[in-house]
């Protein structure tokens, strides 16, 4: 018989996260520490939207590009929260999460053998999606010493004459790295220099919390050049609800639409009337989130610090990275061990890439107890390697 399998598909990895939460849900008494959703229900007033829609029977397909009503709610949202104008017509597509607009937004901008630039440690679509595109992927490695923020050195040393486009996925997975406005001022001038392309992922836009926000399309030069990706998976808690959008040129936009008319045809109906309720009226609520997990982010920091286990301070998505290199194992043993020996699920930084070795993700988007718990048997597992190096 012939393979029946593509072996483009075959040759991409599996996702590096899914292993260790496989492993965690055959054991009893597991915290995990390692998936990216909010703890927090959708607002009230979203799932009631939600629920109302289907009552008066909304269930039927809407525009391929989304409800017009939507569409002008997310380009009011970015104009007042990002400084950015799109058309709501020609310039702006809801997705199925923002996970199918970076799927699609490659698909559409990528030819076989163009380079793709992506800084890591990042979030695990990006590679296998350039991959799938016929994209060739090219890693830049990012530095804690730069608090695994994208320079200007490190993304010119990167580029060649088949570089096409860059990936920009600040606030960032796993990091929690957030990029300053002169950090993009000098990452902009670049782009435009080498005439390149920015996918920029905003999916952790609203959890910043030092300063605001800025999105590189709001630069000098850069709007007509990049493609804005956000959704309402983090910020509103919704993402079961599988609800993103892509916002940019429209000459672009215009080819993502032709995959997306084929392959989806619309975003779940009932999640496009919660999200214009959510973009209307969630503000306050994403508000009360935010702040809740900045207080679980100042807790691990501390905690961290008080440890003495080393960790880079982040100010954006709801991610701490810290290093465990002291202890000489890689991500993968030492996340295995903790597993095993205290019943804690973290995910190893190699997950994101080859230079999260060294490194650990662990999410705080959980309750404060759930963290306290972890935190005290991760202490008690990292108190047992020290005393055993120190007693050889």
């Amino acid at each position: 018989m012939r393979n029946p399998l593509s072996q483009k598909v075959m040759a991409i990895e599996p996702s590096g996260i899914r292993r260790f939460f496989d492993i965690a849900n055959e054991m009893e008494d597991v915290i995990s520490l390692g998936v990216g959703e909010p703890d927090f229900d959708t607002p009230w007033h979203i799932r009631d939207e939600g629920i109302y829609s289907l009552e008066k029977g909304r269930t039927f397909y809407t525009s391929n590009s989304g409800l017009m009503e939507l569409r002008k709610e997310i380009c009011r949202y970015l104009e007042r929260r990002c400084n950015l104008t799109y058309d709501p017509v020609h310039e702006t597509l809801v997705t199925v999460g923002g996970s199918e607009g970076i799927d699609i937004a490659l698909r559409a901008m990528v030819d076989e053998g163009d380079e793709v630039l992506i800084p890591q440690p990042c979030y695990v679509s990006y590679l296998p999606c350039v991959q799938l595109a016929g994209g060739v992927p090219v890693a830049i490695e990012l530095q804690e010493k730069n608090e695994f923020r994208l320079t200007a050195e490190e993304l010119r040393e990167k580029i060649t004459d088949k570089t096409k486009v860059l990936i920009m996925p600040f606030p960032n997975n796993p990091t929690g790295a957030v990029m300053r406005r002169d950090d993009l001022r000098k990452i902009a001038e670049i782009v435009i220099e080498k005439d390149l392309f920015v996918i920029s992922d905003e999916i952790y836009s609203e959890l910043t919390y030092e300063g605001t926000h800025v999105s590189i399309a709001s630069l000098p030069g850069m709007r007509e050049r990049t493609l804005t990706i956000n959704g309402f998976s983090k910020s509103y808690a919704m993402t079961g609800w599988r609800l993103g959008y892509v916002c940019g040129p429209q000459r672009i936009i215009d080819q993502m639409m032709k995959i997306h008319q084929f392959a989806i045809m619309c975003a779940p109906t009932t999640s496009q009337y919660a999200a214009v309720e959510a973009l209307r009226n969630g503000d306050e609520d994403v508000a009360q989130m935010r702040e809740s997990y900045n207080q679980r982010r100042r807790y691990l920091m501390h905690e961290f610090r008080r440890m003495q286990l080393p960790c880079f301070e982040p100010f954006g998505a709801f991610y701490v990275f810290p290093c465990i290199k002291e202890f000489g194992m890689t991500s993968d043993e030492f996340a295995m061990r903790l597993l095993e020996e205290e019943h804690v699920a973290v995910v190893p930084g190699t997950a994101f890439g080859a230079c999260g070795e060294g490194f650990l993700r662990i999410s705080y988007a959980y309750s404060i107890n759930a963290l306290k718990a972890a935190l005290a048997r991760l202490e008690k597992f990292i108190t047992r390697l020290r005393a055993a190096e120190s007693s050889e």
